[in-house]
């Protein structure tokens, strides 16, 4: 955006923006306690569909109630797919209005976001039952499309462009229409994001049409669906952060600049508040010397932009998918989902059949996209996925595939500019690419540095160690993780029973011991050597019956995925490595699969340290164990805690 332009709106923004109250009369919901429950209020309308059924009434006396459920469920397919689509980085990132990420603070508040469809549901009904001549529509009626459209242009913008008007005034607005405009970052959900008073004065905008042309006699079922699903299409379209209409559309058809508005035009409303309040369609905005100067040049070099090169990360951190379930745990599916740890869902396993197909397809043809992205001091961090899946990093047949995909990956983020690369978790996998030395040891001359992380990785478990432990078990001993661990701990004077069965292994890395803490790495080949041990770091799946070895009161460290069964109820088990993200990480919305907000596994991490202290090194193959404490204290001065 031109930096001009940006610093007008800014300006005017921050001259706008006011705090706002929430105890004025109407500002909450009915049924704001009700949580999750609320959607129970639409089983009144069920009962009555499925009684008047029973009892065999004339169709007209309950279709009303079936139509209500259907179309409230429309209603919020539609804001659900548009949140998906403004979700889709991979595809819209050149066309997006705002640079900053939705954070889980607004994530949170615009959570009820469907509230009005319940309301609206309702006050249906309360008309119907007040006029039951209205439920008997046609299907279809020509006419009636065209007294909607007048009704709607002739009371219900006008109507809605002076309401607005109203609550900018600053009684309305610090009352009520702030809490619509505390969203940083405009969403399909934020166009719901309002006071009952509002949505209440919404009724009558959306109801004027409808029932209108329904009294006159002209109204039909199709007209019916069709001005409501439209209606919701239009305001999703206006609050979406991406910018979606052709600017030829109107340089073809300039009129058509004052029939529709665009993401663009109402963008610059929630940034300079005193322009731009139409509903759809500009003219009002004209003909009330309201429109904003800027709003149709803003919109040229928005979707000029459709095409050029995106700003490039300084750092990324290459994913995959671990499971078709999880695969739902991404805010292009689920936003409000996606913003929690995961955990699987009673609303998933109907979309299990689709998502299986999406995986095949990523499968048979698909590259590495753009999955989200936050803020650092300035540094954009994105978050890349490969388009693969836990069980198939386990096929002899797909590693090349899956190699191919992870150089894609690394050749493009060398090519726009990125600093730094990190691999998560498989990723890395030793026995696939050798932590990812095999790229580096391929392309010499990379800018990119590629990193796998897990010096920052080991260093989290070191450090949950407690210092007076004496005696460790170890499974996973000779993995990448696991030799480095074992080594630090020898240097702490620490005995680390070794669970392997490669004598040769085990032999390679207590030779690297220094002389004298070689006798402290001792190889077992049995679980039941650590039954006196109280302290398990688990780097290898662990069994129940294996666990049970383990003496009452024993700590289970562990840095296997999937994370052990929590079997003992008398032992304790820690999570996998992660460290909070430092407090003024910026627009990040999403969980990182089972972490807790804010959180992120230590790989993860230890690639934006790497980026933050400006290393030009490469981190791939074994880990240096001198490099340890080095990592771990890079971290904290620059603000990731351990959890």
């Amino acid at each position: 955006m031109d930096p001009h332009k940006q610093n007008m709106l800014q300006e005017q923004h921050h001259e706008g923006t006011s705090s706002g109250k929430m105890g004025a009369a109407f500002f909450g919901w009915p049924w704001q306690n009700l949580g999750g429950f609320k959607y129970l209020l639409f089983g009144p309308l069920l009962v009555d569909f499925i009684y008047s059924k029973v009892h065999e009434k004339r169709p007209s006396e309950y279709t009303w109630c079936m139509h209500l459920i259907i179309l409230s469920s429309l209603r919020g397919l539609v804001h659900q797919l548009w949140s998906s689509f403004d979700n889709m980085l991979f595809i819209n990132r050149n066309r997006r209005l705002s640079q900053k990420g939705v954070d889980f603070r607004q994530i949170d508040n615009e959570w009820h976001w469907d509230n009005f469809i319940i309301l609206q549901a309702y006050v249906a009904s309360i008309v119907v039952l007040i006029n039951h001549s209205m439920t008997n529509l046609p299907i279809w009626k020509t006419s009636g499309i065209i007294y909607c459209i007048f009704f709607h242009i002739g009371l219900s913008e006008p109507l809605y462009y002076w309401l607005h008007r109203l609550l900018h005034t600053s009684y309305f607005f610090q009352q009520y229409h702030w809490l619509h405009h505390s969203s940083q970052v405009n969403h399909p959900y934020t166009a719901g994001h309002a006071t009952f008073l509002e949505h209440l004065l919404l009724c009558m905008i959306i109801g004027v049409p409808v029932i209108g042309t329904i009294l006159i006699g002209h109204g039909s079922i199709i007209m019916f669906y069709g001005y409501v699903l439209i209606f919701d299409f239009l305001r999703c379209m206006g609050h979406s952060n991406v910018e979606v209409v052709p600017h030829r559309v109107f340089e073809t058809l300039p009129v058509l600049k004052y029939v529709i508005y665009t993401p663009t035009y109402h963008y610059i409303h929630h940034k300079d508040m005193k322009t731009n309040f139409c509903l759809f369609m500009p003219i009002f905005d004209v003909l009330g010397n309201t429109m904003n100067k800027i709003s149709w040049d803003l919109h040229r070099e928005i979707r000029s932009n459709e095409g050029k090169k995106a700003k490039a990360p300084e750092f990324v951190f290459l994913a995959h998918g671990v499971d078709i379930m999880s695969s739902m745990h991404a805010p292009l599916i689920f936003r409000s989902l996606s913003s929690l740890p995961f955990t699987t869902k009673l609303i998933m396993f109907p979309i299990w059949p689709f998502a299986f197909l999406v995986v095949l397809m990523m499968w048979a043809k698909s590259r590495p996209f753009l999955l989200t992205f936050c803020h650092l001091r300035g540094k954009l961090l994105q978050s890349w996925v490969v388009p693969r899946f836990g069980f198939m990093y386990f096929l002899p047949f797909a590693k090349d595939g899956i190699n191919n995909q992870i150089e894609e990956a690394i050749l493009m983020a060398d090519r726009i500019g990125v600093k730094v690369l990190s691999l998560a978790a498989l990723n890395k996998n030793e026995a696939l690419n050798g932590g990812g030395k095999l790229f580096v040891t391929k392309h010499p001359d990379l800018k990119v540095r590629v990193v796998h992380g897990n010096t920052l990785t080991a260093a989290v478990i070191l450090n949950e160690i407690p210092q007076d432990v004496k005696e460790v078990f170890l499974t996973g001993a000779t993995s990448k993780l696991g030799r480095a661990i074992a080594l630090y701990l020898a240097r702490r004077k620490v005995r680390v029973l070794m669970l392997t069965q490669s004598i040769e292994r085990f032999k390679s890395i207590q030779k690297e011991a220094s002389p004298e803490n070689q006798n402290l790495l001792v190889q077992v080949t049995k679980t039941q050597a650590a039954k006196h041990c109280k302290t398990w770091i688990l780097g290898k799946w662990t069994t129940p019956s294996e666990q049970r070895w383990a003496p009452p009161g024993t700590h289970f460290h562990q840095f296997v995925v999937p994370p052990v069964f929590e079997f003992r109820r008398d032992c304790t088990y820690s999570n996998l490595a992660a460290m909070k993200l430092p407090d003024d990480v910026e627009g990040l919305g999403a969980c990182e699969y089972t972490m807790e907000r804010g959180v992120v596994h230590a790989c993860h991490a230890g690639g934006i340290v790497h980026l933050l202290e400006g290393w030009t090194h490469h981190e791939v193959g074994a880990i240096d164990v001198d490099r340890l404490d080095v990592v771990w204290e890079a971290a904290l001065r620059h603000g990731f805690k351990p959890v």
